[in-house]
């Protein structure tokens, strides 16, 4: 068993390390917590899995923010055109849909699951399930195994792909970011990302659920200056706002609600039309329905739901006439419509966030190998380390492309070894 190679979790990217390492040559055994794998890929993209993105790896690193650059190694290793090319072969056939996002054409999560658990297990991994890790052993060496409930199992090196601490039904739990600590690492803070913001708006913005707003210009701003922005669908839930473009500004309004400071969401509910045109538009319709109230001449402008909202931030009244809209009132519902404005007081907790951020310390990891600076045999790879992205299918391709570079490097180095 010295040149076994042990998986701690059976994610994506473990599940990827586990196949890469079998394949590599290397006898492989995968201890996962839960009763079966990749619960959570199970759920992912609304149960249809957003695989990956056709984005160039330029652009995909973007995504990633100041840490994307340390998956460069990873990606020019095993990127999303090998990552397509093993599923077909595994039988799963894909399709790219809006914003480069690749599904299966099925639709359906659960072939690329059991897609994925049949390639590890033709490639000979075992795997075992219901076998929780309680902590990695170390020598003079670097890593030599892992405990299991006062079992140990021997291992010449170690993957540690354990997830992040989002989704703890389906296993991810934070364990992973203990048991690195204990042998060593830093663990940079860890919080939800990918997350619903929750509304500090009383009134009739409280009041909206369900309501889904497509195609709107969204900017984020802290302490009254503008931070970032995202153009996408935004939809209210009870007491909070979420949808595609909230969700890939939500890390950062995240980090500032935490620090103290003001965080508020301004909404461009016409961002097809300058202010100029916009307010022509505007004239043109209070010309036209001169005679009909408010309240039914922005029904043509914005969804019903929005329509109490509205003349509640304007002060415009319901019964208000077309023709009788002052030049103040219309500057007004135009700012209105441009700068439909939210505060925000938080966000939802962890276990609603799709992906945590924080993690295993980079700065502590070879990116070349995924190997531990600090303990020689112990390997990272997928969401326990500080590694996180927007929506669009980069955190999944992260996941496998660390989980392939991390078990193709545990086995070279074993057959280096011996």
């Amino acid at each position: 068993m010295k040149n076994r190679i042990i998986i701690v979790g059976a994610g994506p990217a473990g599940m990827m390390a586990a196949g890469q390492a079998a394949l590599s040559g290397a006898e492989v055994l995968v201890l996962e917590k839960m009763g079966r794998t990749l619960l959570k890929l199970g759920i992912t993209g609304k149960g249809r899995c957003n695989i990956t993105n056709v984005a160039e790896i330029p652009e995909f690193i973007s995504h990633f923010g100041t840490n994307g650059r340390f998956l460069r190694q990873a990606f020019h290793r095993f990127f999303s055109p090998e990552l397509l090319k093993l599923l077909q072969q595994a039988g799963v056939t894909t399709t790219t849909e809006r914003g480069g996002r690749v599904f299966p054409t099925s639709g359906k999560a659960l072939q690329v699951v059991q897609a994925l658990r049949r390639w590890a297990e033709k490639s000979g991994v075992e795997i075992k399930s219901t076998t929780a890790v309680d902590a990695l052993l170390t020598d003079a060496n670097g890593v030599s195994g892992v405990r299991c409930a006062g079992v140990d199992y021997a291992a010449a090196a170690v993957i540690l792909a354990t997830g992040g601490a989002s989704y703890t039904a389906t296993g991810s739990t934070g364990e992973g970011y203990r048991l690195a600590r204990e042998v060593g690492h830093s663990i940079v803070d860890v919080r939800p990302a990918l997350v619903p913001l929750l509304t500090a708006s009383t009134g009739a913005v409280a009041r909206l659920q369900t309501l889904t707003l497509r195609n709107v210009g969204v900017q984020l701003y802290v302490e009254g200056k503008k931070h970032s922005e995202a153009f996408g669908e935004l939809t209210f839930i009870p007491k909070c706002v979420s949808g595609p473009v909230i969700l890939t500004l939500s890390l950062a309004a995240v980090d500032a609600v935490r620090a103290g400071q003001k965080v508020s969401i301004e909404i461009d509910l016409k961002p097809a039309l300058d202010d100029k045109k916009l307010d022509a538009r505007l004239l043109r319709d209070f010309e036209k329905r001169a005679h009909e109230p408010m309240h039914s001449i922005l029904r043509g402008l914005i969804p019903r739901e929005l329509v109490e909202v509205c003349l509640e931030c304007t002060r415009v009244s319901h019964a208000r006439l077309g023709h009788s809209v002052s030049a103040q009132e219309r500057m007004n519902l135009l700012h209105w419509l441009k700068h439909f404005t939210i505060d925000i007081g938080g966000h939802a907790p962890m276990d609603e966030a799709i992906v945590s951020a924080g993690g295993i310390d980079l700065n502590e990891v070879n990116p070349r190998t995924m190997e531990s600076k600090l303990v020689p045999g112990l390997y990272f790879a997928g969401e326990v380390l500080d590694l996180q992205a927007d929506t669009g299918g980069y955190n999944l391709q992260a996941a496998f492309s660390t989980g392939w570079l991390a078990g193709t490097s545990a086995a070279e180095a074993q057959q280096t070894e011996f």
